[in-house]
């Protein structure tokens, strides 16, 4: 019998959720930075820095930016590395990927290649990158268990996962608000995006991700050691730290 895994409040095969998440983003590659902005009040792109900052990077590093979609980890990764460094930017989604790549040549951006991939599948040896970031992307993983194996597999003995994602907020009150305030995104989505259906996805992607202690345990039952979290925004989105 075929696995199954969630996609957003359904059980489907892992299969299925591959195609079903790859049509999510095919739908909005064309409006989806603009709603990242809507949606989080612009806060994701302090997040995204805060976690490219806990990757303690240094010039001439290998950096794996990890179903890095339209580039944004990948552009405030590469200054770090300096000339001899690389970011690899993984995505499986052949638009997403293809936007990043115009986005960082136009911003001049020199030392990122671009690679299509799946996180449970990596293309890359053992141990060959120094650290390994993923912002917003573990809940597409059709496998996180999968993906998280695979992320620790190319690292290098001392390197360093940084995954930030969002997780479950603590206060009752603070998440009540956001409930309601999440509730409000498939309407932007039909508005600014011209789609309804991926934020309804979103929405329920991240009612079903596992809270800040499950993932930190899964990041440990994949081989990752002195697993830290760091919650932002009282929950609403976290930081996992783990090394290999």
């Amino acid at each position: 019998m075929d696995k199954t895994v969630d996609f957003g409040a359904e059980r489907v095969t892992a299969a299925e959720k591959t195609r079903r998440v790859g049509g999510v983003f095919d739908a909005v590659v064309d409006r989806y930075d603009a709603m990242n902005d809507i949606m989080s009040l612009g806060t994701h792109r302090l997040f995204k820095r805060m976690a490219v900052e806990m990757a303690r990077l240094r010039p001439g590093k290998q950096v794996l930016d990890l179903a890095g979609g339209t580039g944004d980890i990948s552009a405030l990764t590469a200054p770090f590395l300096g000339q001899q460094g690389q970011v690899v930017l993984a995505d499986i989604n052949g638009a997403m990927l293809a936007r990043g790549r115009d986005r960082l040549l136009d911003e001049g951006v020199a030392n990122v290649s671009p690679v299509q991939a799946r996180a449970e599948a990596l293309p890359f040896a053992d141990a060959c990158f120094d650290a390994v970031i993923v912002a917003f992307g573990v809940r597409n993983f059709t496998d996180k268990e999968a993906g998280l194996e695979e992320m620790y597999r190319v690292l290098r003995t001392g390197g360093m996962a940084v995954v930030l994602e969002f997780s479950q907020v603590q206060n009752p009150l603070l998440a009540k608000a956001y409930d309601a305030f999440r509730a409000t995104w498939p309407i932007i989505g039909t508005a600014v995006a011209g789609a309804a259906a991926p934020y309804r996805y979103l929405v329920e992607s991240i009612d079903r991700h596992p809270d800040q202690g499950a993932f930190r345990l899964m990041m440990v039952d994949a081989g990752f050691e002195e697993v830290e979290v760091s919650n932002l925004a009282g929950g609403a989105a976290a930081i996992h730290r783990g090394v290999k």
